[in-house]
């Protein structure tokens, strides 16, 4: 796989629209991982709550019974068929963890079925179009790594992608690829002067993530218009130099495959050693909320 001196690694992103049924999203998205593991991926990543419409438009109570256990009927459908196809799967969900609690979590599958652990957000934004406090508790586990079969991932979730703490901490664990399952659109009175700014700075800031930090990043995202909100796609990977490797369409729904070499990222940790010059006696100020 790859040339001699390399590690590579497939990347399997999904980018699909959601409907009202969660039974014909997880259907959708099973096909969609087929697909991606028939072209060789290893490590399939699905969109933020890949089984439901994004909800978070409204305030509403009824939503919430949309939410699952993890383990639950949606984890356990990928759980199967991560073990029959032998891939790595990132499976985002609404978690019921108690009446009343909530998280918007990734579960990690490994490429036997088993349920590596989860990740839940940590930073809950709240926004016209985008109520996420409403739903959300946020995540108490931290930012995490899984050494998986195909390698050594994080997860992070939408939202997160704007903090570059959450980023760092996850590759300080040990992370050789950061994961962003995402629900991110335009709303239409901001589209018109704003969509091409807020898809630059989204797309920007991840990249930089990935120079910061010495490793790819992969942001997948859903399509199609939810209400009001039109989703913008273009889901995408970025390599330790911040560089596109590939990005996907701004509408369609699919399956996207790119390598990663991982040996050629170890390179590049060499030369431009960020975590070696890191002055970690100076940084108690990021603990604190502003240094006023």
């Amino acid at each position: 796989m790859g040339e001699p001196n390399s590690q590579t690694v497939s990347l399997g992103l999904v980018q699909m629209a959601m409907v009202a049924d969660p039974a014909q999203n997880v259907a959708t998205a099973s096909a969609l991982v087929r697909e991606a593991a028939a072209q060789g991926a290893q490590i399939i990543c699905l969109p933020e709550m890949f089984n439901t419409l994004y909800f978070c438009r409204t305030q509403d109570v009824a939503q919430f019974d949309l939410a699952e256990p993890i383990p639950g009927p949606s984890v356990e459908a990928m759980q199967a068929l991560a073990a029959e196809l032998g891939v790595v799967i990132i499976v985002p969900t609404f978690e019921r963890r108690a009446p009343g609690l909530y998280h918007n979590t990734a579960a990690i599958i490994d490429a036997d079925g088993s349920l590596l652990g989860k990740y839940r957000k940590m930073h809950i934004p709240q926004d016209p179009g985008f109520e996420e406090k409403f739903y959300f508790t946020p995540g108490d586990l931290g930012f995490r790594v899984w050494d998986t079969k195909f390698g050594k991932l994080g997860v992070c979730i939408c939202w997160d992608q704007w903090y570059p703490e959450a980023a760092r901490l996850t590759a300080l664990a040990g992370a050789d690829i950061l994961f962003y399952p995402t629900a991110i659109g335009w709303l239409p009175e901001e589209k018109t002067e704003l969509g091409e700014a807020q898809h630059t700075a989204w797309e920007t800031v991840q990249r930089g993530h990935s120079v910061a930090n010495g490793c790819h990043v992969v942001a997948v995202n859903r399509v199609g218009t939810e209400g009001d909100t039109e989703f913008w796609g273009q889901s995408f990977v970025s390599d330790y130099y911040g560089q596109i490797k590939h990005r996907m369409d701004s509408t369609a729904a699919g399956v996207s495959i790119v390598e990663c070499d991982l040996k050629a990222q170890e390179d590049f940790r060499r030369i431009w050693p960020f975590f070696r010059d890191r002055r970690i006696d100076a940084y108690d100020g990021l603990t604190k909320r502003f240094l006023d």
